[in-house]
Formats: structure tokens, C-alpha cells, sequence
């Protein structure tokens, strides 16, 4: 592959040549209860099974096997909001080759870690990807390391390219829509370099988080330009400035692009865990949230492809995630009360709680704060209950008894 302004289809198949056995070709998995939802045929690209957890290692180990051996014994250098770094990390630790990774100070601590276990120094610098670019070239001017770019380069393009070969061989010869994320644009770039060649009457849609909705704005623009902040638990596409070179490709070849909020990922982030049993995070559930969000609609009797991109989540964040969902959901009922301060005035409420089939997660006394009667205790409880209807029950049961309920985070989403 000689390197160039832009990628081309022949590039794509060298970097699949290049990959060969360095990468798993994910498979294709039915969204089955998505699909009886909205009433589609869905399908997930289940690129969160793919090595170091994202499409990443398809980009940067092509551009890693570009370089000269002068190139890399200098090693390599990046930025990274976590999934490229592992994806750098891996390539270089296959390439014998030291890397370096600049990554945001509030950088999900399970993608900091992974690529430190995979041989990579890992620098904490600035509050975004982008902070972390300025200082991880500033770095590269006193090391004289290769830099390998996360999304804007035409090796990085042409191995994340190598997703959409995939998708061509694996999709029914028809029609049908690909949903892919994107944050700098280059996994999009690369899959719409793939399939405007090999399938295309394939509708291309990309989504992206409301909090840094920046290929939306730049498209605006016309040229590249950065929003001012990336506020989002999508922390895989946040990315505040796409590249010189995927905005163009994007441009001409992606037929629409859409945002989702971070209540929307997290709810299909929770949607697929409970549905389909694998971990994805919040940049590689956007696509799902967009479908249930109404913001792309489904054709009739067309395959509907969605590029899960990543699954490098940490185990606590998502079980806040889980958690918040579950509240939405009605799953988890949040109520306070009151009851009588005298021994023994705990038990009624805690029986007739679990005679109605609840469980008490978590239980606190509150007096002074909540300004009661002096002869009152208030009761702050979270409860586990089967759904919205079963909640509501016990509400009704627990108000019949002559306890006044309040109840916080009402139900916003369906289960």
C-alpha cells in the first residue's frame, strides 16, 4: 500500500492481506427481541468480540505494519480515549516495538489498565481526546516517535475499511441499511469506502452522541472544525474535531448521520446486555439507541446491520449504567415514608414489602434532614420489583396501609 491522500477500495484489500490472521472476523448475531420490537430484521456486527475488546487493532495494525524498520525502532506514539490505545498497544506488543499512549486524566480505568497490560506507557494528560493529542504530539517532537493517528490516516482508514469487506460478505446480496458509530469518522470512512464498492445500494448511517456532536457540525461548516465540549458517557466517540480526511469520504458516501443523548446509550447499552448477553459500551451501543429512539426508521423487508464497535466498559460504571436503567424502567423503585421512632415500627412496612414480592436492595433512617415530626423516623428505600405494574402495586398496597409513599425517578423508558 503506498500511502496517500485518500484511501481506495485496493488499499482496503491490502490492509485485509495485511490483517490476515492478527484479527477475528466477528460474526454477525440476530437482534432477536430488537427486531420483534420494532419489527425489523436487525442484525449486530459484534465488533466487541474482536481483539483488545473494538474494531481498533484493524487500524493501527496496518498503519504499524507501514512503517519502516527505521520507523519503528524510534516506536509509536498516539491519543487515545482508550479503545485505539489498546488497539495500538496490542499491534506494537505483535510488532516487538515499544508504544507510548496519551490518554484523557478521566479515561475509563479498564482501557487504561488493558493497555498497560499489553506493554504500552500510558500518559494521563488533559480532560479530552483532544488535550491529549496537543500534548501527545508535543511529546512525539522530543521522542521523534511515529505517530499513529486514531482516525486520520489513510493506513488507519483502510484497516478499519476492512470491517465493511466483512459486512459485504456477510450481509444477504440485497439492500439494507448500515448503522455504524462514529466519533472521528474513520471506522465510518473506512466501511463506506467498502460498501459504496462492493454493495452499493446499502443505505449508510452513522450515529453520534449529542454531547459531542462534531462531524454533524463540521458537515454544517463545510471543513473541520471543533465543538467546544464532549459531554458524554460515549467516551469512544468523543472526539471534539474530526479528521481532514474522513469528513469528505463521510460527506460523499454516508447518506445521513443522527445523534442520540446519553439516557438513550445507556438504555441500549442495557438493552443488549439483558437481550443479547454481551458487554458493549457506550460509543458501541449508540446504534442500537438510535433504532429505539425512533431516529432511524427501519425499511420493509431489508436487513438492518448495526456495528456494535466496542465493548471496553468499566465493571463500575457499568453497573451505575445497569443501575439507572433499572430505575427508568421501573425495575428499581426508589420511595420514601415515614413510621412511628419506636422499637419495632420497621418490621410492619419490611413485611408487607416482601408479602408483596418485592426486595429491599437498600434501606436508610433519616430524622433531622428530612425535617419530621420529632416522633416520627423517615424511610428512604430502594426496592427490586418486577416491572412497572408490580411497582405500582406495591405503592397502592403500602398507601392502603396508611403509609404516605413518595417516589423518585419515575418511569420514563419501556423494559
Amino acid at each position: 500500500m503506498v500511502e496517500k491522500s485518500m484511501p481506495t477500495i485496493d488499499d482496503i484489500y491490502a490492509a485485509a492481506h495485511v490483517l490476515g490472521s492478527i484479527i477475528t472476523q466477528t460474526p454477525l448475531l440476530p437482534a432477536e427481541q430488537l427486531s420483534q420490537e420494532l419489527g425489523g430484521q436487525i442484525i449486530y456486527k459484534a465488533e466487541n468480540t474482536q481483539r483488545a475488546g473494538s474494531f481498533k487493532v484493524r487500524g493501527a495494525y496496518t498503519k504499524i505494519n507501514s512503517l519502516s524498520d527505521e520507523e519503528k525502532a524510534r516506536g509509536v506514539i498516539t491519543h487515545s480515549a482508550g479503545n485505539h490505545a489498546q488497539g495500538v498497544a496490542l499491534a506494537a506488543q505483535l510488532n516487538g516495538i515499544k508504544a507510548t499512549v496519551v490518554m484523557p486524566e478521566f479515561a475509563p480505568l479498564a482501557k487504561i489498565t488493558s493497555a498497560q497490560r499489553m506493554g504500552a506507557e500510558v500518559i494521563l494528560h488533559g480532560a479530552s481526546f483532544d488535550d491529549a493529542g496537543s500534548y501527545a504530539r508535543e511529546l512525539q517532537a522530543q521522542t521523534g516517535a511515529t505517530y499513529v493517528h486514531a482516525f486520520d490516516d489513510p493506513f488507519t482508514i483502510a484497516g478499519q475499511g476492512t470491517l465493511g469487506l466483512e459486512i459485504a460478505d456477510q450481509l444477504p446480496d440485497q439492500g439494507g441499511t448500515v448503522v455504524v458509530p462514529i466519533g472521528g469518522g474513520g471506522m465510518m470512512a473506512g466501511i463506506a469506502l467498502a460498501l459504496r464498492s462492493l454493495r452499493p445500494n446499502v443505505r449508510l448511517i452513522g450515529v453520534q452522541a449529542a454531547g459531542c456532536p462534531s462531524m454533524i457540525a463540521s458537515q454544517q461548516a463545510g471543513k473541520p472544525i471543533a465543538v467546544p465540549h464532549a459531554a458524554t458517557i460515549c467516551d469512544g466517540i468523543a472526539v471534539k474535531r474530526p479528521g481532514e480526511l474522513t469528513l469528505p469520504i463521510i460527506n460523499q458516501l454516508v447518506d445521513d448521520i443522527v445523534t442520540v443523548d446519553d439516557d438513550a446509550a445507556a438504555r441500549a447499552l442495557v438493552h443488549i446486555l439483558q437481550y443479547s448477553r454481551m458487554v458493549v459500551e457506550g460509543a458501541g451501543a449508540v446504534g442500537v439507541a438510535a433504532l429505539l429512539e425512533g431516529a432511524i426508521r427501519l425499511r420493509p423487508n431489508e436487513p438492518t446491520l448495526v456495528v456494535l464497535s466496542g465493548g471496553n466498559i468499566d465493571g463500575n460504571f457499568l453497573a451505575r449504567i445497569i443501575e439507572q436503567v433499572l430505575v427508568k424502567q421501573g425495575r428499581y423503585l426508589r420511595v420514601r415514608t415515614s413510621v412511628p421512632d419506636r422499637p419495632g415500627n420497621l418490621a410492619p412496612l419490611v413485611n408487607a414489602i416482601a408479602q408483596a414480592g418485592a426486595n429491599v436492595i437498600d434501606i436508610s433512617h433519616r430524622r433531622a434532614v428530612w425535617q419530621l415530626p420529632l416522633d416520627r423516623v423517615g424511610i428512604e428505600m430502594i426496592l427490586e420489583v418486577r416491572d412497572e405494574a408490580h411497582g405500582q402495586s406495591i405503592i397502592d398496597m403500602l398507601e392502603t396501609h396508611g403509609y404516605h409513599i413518595e417516589r423518585f425517578g419515575q418511569r420514563v423508558w419501556p423494559v
